[in-house]
This record gives C-alpha cells, sequence and structure tokens, in this order.
C-alpha cells in the first residue's frame, strides 16, 4: 500500500492535503548559536499559525544530531492537527562540531542508523545513542507508538562534497534502497546539482526520489528545466529573504519553470528555521508568511491550479515511499 510515514503513523498519500514541504519546529546548530528553535510551547504557536495559514502538512526537515525532539514533534501533530513529516540524515558537515560522535560512523554503519529511524523509531533525544542509556530510548508519540522518520535528508557545501558528506550520502542510499523513502539533499545555492544527482544515481536513488532543497537560490530556469529533465524535484523555499533573492525573482523563476513544463517538479516551503524569524519566539516574519503573502502573489502569476497542484499532487507523491 502507498503510504507517508508521519510521527503520528502512515497516511494515505491523499490524506496529507496541502503540505510545506521544509520548515523546522526544532533546531539547534553551532553556526546558529542564538538563533535555536528549542521551545516546544512556541514552537506548538509557529505550527499552529502555519495551519491557519492554510497547509494541512509539514517536513520537519531537522536531521540527526541538530536537536531533534521527536516526542515533542508527536504532541505538536496532534494538538495542532498538522501533519508532520520528520527527518533522519545528517545535514552538512559545517554543522557538526569535530569532535561530534557522527562523524565516527562509516557508511554502513550510519546507513543502519538512518534505517532504523525510518523503520524502528527515532531516538528520545538527539545525542549520542550510547548502547544500553535509557535517556536514548526510543521516542513514542501520545498513543505510545514510536515515532518515525518519514524522510532521509544529506547536505553539501558550496561547490564541494566533503568526506562527511559524501559517506552520508552513501547512507542515505543505503537505507533509501531498504524502504524506498524520499531523499532531501541541501545545496548550498544550487551548487552541484547535477554532481549530488549523479552519485545518488551510481548509489541507486533515483533523480524522481530526490529533492534539490534551496534550488531556487540560483534562479536560472534553464538549469532547473534541466534537472526536472531528469526527474528531479526542485525545492522552492527562499521567499522572505530580499538580501539574497527578492520574492519577485522567485515568482518570475516559477512562472519560467512552469512555462517550460517543470510544474510538476517543483516544492514549496518556507525554510524559515531561525527563532529570530519566527512570530512566536518574538521574530518575523513566522510560517505564515508563505501562506498568507507569497502564495497568494504565485496564484496571481500562474493559476491557483498549479499552485494547487504543487502543494498537494506534487508533495504527495515526493513523500509517497516507493
Amino acid at each position: 500500500m502507498s503510504k507517508v510515514r508521519t510521527v503520528l503513523g502512515d497516511l494515505d498519500p491523499a490524506r496529507l492535503g496541502r503540505v510545506n514541504y521544509h520548515e523546522h519546529l526544532f533546531q539547534a546548530s553551532p553556526l546558529l548559536v542564538g538563533d535555536e528553535l528549542d521551545d516546544e510551547a512556541s514552537s506548538r504557536e509557529e505550527a499552529r499559525l502555519l495551519a491557519t495559514s492554510g497547509f494541512d502538512a509539514m517536513v520537519d526537515a531537522t536531521p540527526i544530531g541538530l536537536g531533534r525532539s521527536p516526542e515533542a514533534v508527536a504532541r505538536i501533530s496532534l494538538a495542532t492537527g498538522l501533519g508532520v513529516i520528520a527527518t533522519t540524515g545528517a545535514h552538512r558537515e559545517g554543522h557538526y562540531p569535530a569532535a561530534h560522535w557522527l562523524r565516527t560512523l562509516p557508511a554502513e554503519p550510519r546507513g543502519r542508523l538512518f534505517l532504523a529511524d525510518l523503520t524502528v523509531g527515532m531516538p528520545r533525544h538527539d545525542g549520542d545513542p550510547a548502547p544500553g542509556d535509557d535517556e536514548h530510548g526510543l521516542a513514542a508519540g501520545p498513543d505510545g507508538a514510536p515515532v518515525r522518520a518519514g524522510l532521509l535528508k544529506a547536505g553539501i557545501g558550496y561547490w564541494s562534497i566533503t568526506t562527511f558528506e559524501r559517506i552520508t550520502l552513501d547512507a542515505v542510499a543505503l537505507a533509501h534502497a531498504a524502504t524506498g523513502a524520499p531523499v532531501m539533499v541541501h545545496l548550498e545555492f544550487c551548487t552541484a546539482a547535477h554532481e549530488v544527482l549523479d552519485l545518488l544515481a551510481a548509489a541507486g536513488v533515483p533523480a524522481h526520489r530526490v529533492v534539490l532543497a534551496h534550488a531556487d537560490r540560483d534562479p536560472n530556469p534553464a538549469l532547473h528545466l534541466e534537472l526536472a529533465g531528469r526527474g528531479a524535484m526542485l525545492g522552492y523555499d527562499g521567499m522572505a529573504r530580499p538580501r539574497t533573492r527578492s520574492d519577485a525573482e522567485l515568482l518570475d523563476l516559477t512562472e519560467a519553470v512552469v512555462s517550460g513544463g517543470g510544474g510538476d517538479h517543483i516544492l514549496i516551503g518556507g525554510d524559515v528555521a531561525r527563532r529570530s524569524r519566527y512570530s512566536a519566539y518574538g521574530g518575523m516574519p513566522g510560517l505564515a508568511y508563505l501562506g498568507t503573502r507569497y502564495l497568494p502573489q504565485l496564484r496571481t502569476r500562474i493559476g491557483a491550479d498549479l499552485v494547487e497542484a504543487m502543494l498537494t499532487r506534487n508533495a504527495q507523491r515526493f513523500l509517497t515511499w516507493s
């Protein structure tokens, strides 16, 4: 049976509704000191605002070692009615200090760790899973069932793939082969997108199971249509960041890619991902910006039906385990 794995259990993909493909409810990184998302009440309120803005589900894209809180995420999902797909895998190397335990794991044990998060359950706390340490027992949802991840993640640097990042890509491929779970890859300004797809394809992960997060940071329609032509999904999540790319550029890019036949490959999210940008933490613009301020502009540009297909059909197809 086709399924999407959420923190509250498996769902028929058609029941997901409108999906924000990339956000974070909890996150902590040495690269983001002072911008941690670490308060359950505030994150719950931000999730409620996202739901109120027109979304039914979201991907919580925080991977291993960056402050995941699976039991809190499950409680937030139940309290808000927002479906949440949790993430396993690892981010790009810069997010992990030199002594981090994840750095010691070669591809196969790293892949087994990712696979366990997908099939057995995520640990209660996001630290070194020391054997026999009860602190790192499995996270349990409100009904007592294990909280499991539903998506794999890797990350690379700017025109670079370090040894750590290559091992993660190999480990993600191993876990994907065993499950068919979807794969997200963090790119820096969409660099090395073709190279990542080549590596994953050689390891058995077809391009249509991969979303290239932050593809819109290089607003080049020709490149995006090449990537879509290979089957890859394009993650557009750069709205509300005028210091780098304006909403106007993203609207132009989306319209051009849709006109070129790539609309079936676009996923939309916000990746707001900072305490200082979450309304419930006292910042702005908050997760509701996507639904209340950006999407109305996009509907005017390309039509409500196409936007609805990106939020529903595209996201549901990608998140379904194959």
